[in-house]
């Protein structure tokens, strides 16, 4: 175990990654939350984000604009997923870990090897693990916009007709809502904020690499799942759609955190697929377990009474 100060130290980097995973965990949040679509895409898109994005640096491309063409690289990759489920009526799973183990080969398509560095010495880069200070200033008003255009987003038509499909498509349908182009439409833009997030991981961690993605769709759901539970212990009913929004980010800042602290106490790094697989699951049963627990003392309750008017 290192020393308190190491561990304080290390915080701050914690905060910079969480706000970049939760860019992705957001977009997780659009295709697992609104669509209710089991979506392992993920995997994949964030790494295509990350190789397009590197590519188009080192090759002399203005970075905002390199980030805009990873958007739409994981945008296309949500269209796979999408048109694989929706026109060819294959499972949900099943579709996104086809176009998932198709973009392995994209990917080293397009970097032409296992992985490709950016040097924050060379380019001007947006987050870099060698500047928390700005790449924390930068992620924060990477969420906040995304919240905010996401807030507007769903407030429109378009935007209900995909709250509509996700939450009950056979009454949506029933409504003349068009549920596979809201399927579709969902996928491109939860996949489109995850190839952003691709590109930004790659310009913090200095490098794309084709296994960049591996378990990403496992950091997503726990950021959702402790941003949830952290929300509503807060806000309670008071948390509306943006704070939901606002709260996945936090919940991977404090993903990060707690893997930085489980490191600090001696964990081996090899082990932390494991714990994030742990995380997920705990969380994951927290509001089945809460439920369960209601139901059964409202039972308890009921043939509490009902034995006293029986006496």
């Amino acid at each position: 175990m290192k020393s308190i100060t190491a561990l304080l130290s290390a915080l701050p980097g914690s905060v910079a990654q969480g706000l970049i995973w939760g860019v992705l965990a957001i977009g997780v949040y659009i295709t697992y939350k609104v669509l209710d679509f089991a979506d392992l895409t993920v995997d994949g898109s964030l790494g295509t984000g990350g190789a397009v994005a590197v590519m188009l640096i080192t090759n002399g491309c203005p970075i905002p604009l390199a980030l805009v063409v990873a958007f739409i690289a994981g945008c296309a990759a949500g269209f796979i997923t999408g048109i694989l489920n929706t026109m060819l009526g294959i499972p949900a799973i099943l579709s996104g870990i086809l176009t998932q183990l198709a973009l392995y080969s994209i990917n080293l398509d397009i970097m032409g090897k296992a992985n490709a560095a950016v040097s924050v010495d060379k380019y001007d880069l947006l987050v870099s693990l060698r500047y928390i200070p700005q790449s924390i200033i930068t992620g924060t008003i990477f969420i906040v916009a995304i919240a905010l255009a996401l807030y507007w987003f769903f407030g429109t038509e378009q935007g209900f007709t995909l709250r509509a499909t996700g939450c009950n498509p056979n009454m949506a349908r029933a409504q003349g809502i068009n549920t596979k182009k809201s399927t579709v439409i969902g996928l491109v833009l939860g996949n489109g904020l995850v190839g952003l997030a691709g590109g930004l991981l790659a310009q913090y961690q200095g490098y794309s690499d084709v296994n960049m993605g591996r378990g990403a769709i496992v950091i997503g759901l726990a950021a959702i799942i402790i941003g949830e539970v952290l929300g509503e212990l807060i806000l309670g009913k008071r948390l509306n759609f943006i704070g939901r929004l606002l709260f996945t980010a936090v919940g991977a800042i404090i993903y990060f955190v707690v893997i930085q602290v489980v490191l600090w106490l001696g964990l081996s790094s090899q082990n932390t697929k494991l714990f994030s697989a742990i995380t997920v699951a705990v969380f994951l049963a927290v509001p089945y377990l809460k439920a369960q627990s209601k139901t059964s003392f409202k039972r308890a309750a009921k043939r509490g009474v009902a034995e006293d008017a029986g006496a």
